[in-house]
C-alpha cells in the first residue's frame, strides 16, 4: 500500500522540523502519482503532474524537502542549477541534459536494486574466483589435505578477513578510455561501441579485499540483465522522476543589479518551457517523455517575484507555496527533535576518539539563540548557520582528540557556549548600545 499524503508529511518530519505548507504540497503531489496509476489508460494519460514553486530563504529545507520525498518513494531524483543553464546559441549547458541526468539517475537507482537482489550469487561466485586465485600459493600451508579440502578450507577463510591484507595477481576487466571532446565534456569508448569493443583484462596486484570487491563488481554486472534495467530505468524516469530546479529566482532577468539588458535569462526560460511542459528527449538509452515527470523549483526570490517569470512557465507551475524563516523554537527542534540531528552526528564523530560529549539543555538553547542573532545581523543562511556554530563550538574539542587515552567525558553547558562563543555574544552586546 502507497503511502497517505498525512503518512508522507509524517515521515518527512522526521529530518525536516516544520515548512507544514511545503510538505503538504509535495505529499498530494506524490500521492497523486498513486491515484493517477490506478485509472484506465486513457483517463490517466491527460493526467500530468502539478509542478510546485518553493519560495523561501537558503537553509530553511527546500532540497531537503524534495530529496527526502524522492527517497521516500525510491524515485529518481536529480538536483540541477538554473543558472547552469544558457540559452541555445550561448556556450553553457544544454537544458535538456538535466533529463538525461534524470535517466543516469535512474539507470544507477535500478541497476543497484538489481546487484542487491544478486549480491549473495555475485560474492560465492567472486570468492569461489578468488579460491582458483589462492589455491597455488597456499597449497603447501595445508600439507596432507586433499585439493577439495583446501579449496573448502579458503572458501571459509575468505569469507572472514585472514587474507584481506595479502597480495595477490588477479585479471580484471580494463575500464573503457574517456576520450575528451571539448573541455567539461567527455564520452565513454564503452558506451558509444558497446558490445563492438572486446573486453581486455590486465593483470593487476593488490589486496584480496579489493580484488574481493572488484569481483563481486565484476559478477554481478554478469548477473543482472542490462537491457532489463535500462527499460525499467526509462520506465521509472518517465513516470516517478523528480526533477529539482534550484535558483529559479536567478533567471528572471529581475533584479540583476545591472542596467545591461541578460539576452539569455528569459531565454532559458523559453527552453526550460518544453521539458516541463512535456517532450521527448534523446539519451543513450533512448527516447524519453517529460510529460510525467514532477518539477520542484525554488528560490529566494529576495530580488524578484514569481510572478516575474515568463506567463507561459508560470503556468505549469500551478502550485506555489512559500517556506518560512527559521526562528528560534525551530533550531531547538532541529538540534533535538530530527533523525540523527547535528548533536548525534558530532557525538557519534567525537566518539570515535573516546570522547563522550554530553549536552545540557541550557547549551542547546544558547546555540540556538546565537544561531537566530547570527541570522538576523548577517546573511540568513538558515539552519546551515547551526553547523557554522557547532564547528566552532567543538574546535578545541576536536583538534586536541586524539583517540589514544581512556574515555573522556564532556558535558557542554550554556557557561562552555557563552566561553566558546564570546566574540560572537560580544559583538551582539556593543550593538546593543549603538545607534
Amino acid at each position: 500500500m502507497e503511502l497517505s499524503p498525512k503518512q508522507i508529511v509524517t515521515e518527512l518530519d522526521r529530518y525536516i522540523i516544520g515548512q507544514d505548507e511545503a510538505k503538504k504540497a509535495v505529499a498530494i503531489a506524490l500521492r497523486n502519482r498513486y491515484r493517477r496509476s490506478k485509472l484506465p489508460k486513457e483517463l490517466r494519460d491527460e493526467i500530468t503532474p502539478k509542478n510546485i514553486i518553493m519560495k523561501g530563504p537558503t537553509g530553511v529545507g527546500k532540497t531537503e524537502i524534495a530529496r527526502r520525498l524522492a527517497k521516500l518513494v525510491k524515485a529518481p531524483f536529480v538536483k540541477v542549477e538554473a543558472t547552469k543553464y544558457t540559452e541555445v546559441g550561448y556556450v553553457g549547458r544544454d537544458v535538456e541534459s538535466m533529463v538525461r541526468d534524470l535517466v543516469e539517475a535512474s539507470i544507477l537507482l535500478v541497476k543497484n536494486e538489481r546487484i542487491a537482489e544478486v549480491r549473495d550469487k555475485a560474492e560465492e561466485n567472486a570468492i569461489n574466483r578468488l579460491v582458483n586465485v589462492l589455491f597455488p600459493l597456499k597449497r603447501d600451508l595445508y600439507a596432507g589435505k586433499s585439493d577439495e579440502e583446501i579449496r573448502i578450507i579458503l572458501k571459509a577463510e575468505l569469507k572472514t578477513d585472514k587474507f584481506d591484507e595479502e597480495n595477490v595477481e588477479v585479471d580484471i576487466l580494463e575500464e573503457p578510455k574517456q576520450m575528451p571532446l571539448m573541455p567539461g565534456m567527455e564520452i565513454n569508448l564503452g558506451d558509444m561501441f558497446g558490445g563492438m569493443m572486446p573486453k581486455r583484462r590486465k593483470r593487476k596486484t593488490m589486496r584480496v579485499a579489493d580484488a574481493k570487491r572488484i569481483f563481486i563488481a565484476e559478477e554481478s554486472d554478469r548477473l543482472i540483465d542490462m537491457d532489463n534495467v535500462n527499460s525499467e530505468a526509462l520506465m521509472r524516469a518517465e513516470q516517478n522522476g523528480i526533477i529539482f530546479i534550484d535558483e529559479i529566482d536567478k533567471i528572471t532577468g529581475k533584479g540583476s543589479g545591472g542596467s545591461s539588458p541578460d539576452v539569455s535569462r528569459e531565454g532559458v526560460q523559453r527552453d526550460i518551457l518544453p521539458i516541463v511542459e512535456g517532450s521527448t528527449v534523446s539519451t543513450k538509452y533512448g527516447p524519453v517523455k517529460t510529460d510525467y515527470m514532477l518539477f520542484i523549483a525554488a528560490g529566494a526570490f529576495h530580488m524578484s517575484r514569481v510572478e516575474d517569470l515568463i506567463p507561459e512557465l508560470q503556468g505549469r507551475f500551478p502550485v506555489t507555496v512559500e517556506l518560512a524563516s527559521l526562528g528560534y523554537e525551530d533550531f531547538v527542534k532541529i538540534l533535538t527533535n530530527t533523525e540523527n540531528s547535528l548533536i548525534v552526528q558530532y557525538q557519534s564523530l567525537l566518539g570515535v576518539d573516546n570522547i563522550n560529549l554530553e549536552f545540557g539543555k541550557d547549551a542547546i538553547e544558547e546555540i540556538a539563540r546565537v544561531a537566530v542573532l547570527e541570522n538576523e545581523n548577517s546573511e540568513n543562511i538558515g539552519a546551515r548557520r547551526l553547523h557554522t556554530i557547532i564547528e566552532k563550538l567543538l574546535e578545541d574539542i576536536s583538534f586536541n582528540a586524539s583517540g589514544d587515552h581512556p574515555v573522556i567525558n564532556v558535558k557542554i553547558d550554556k557557561k562552555y557556549v557563552e566561553e566558546h562563543l564570546a566574540h560572537i555574544l560580544k559583538e551582539y552586546d556593543l550593538k546593543k548600545y549603538i545607534l
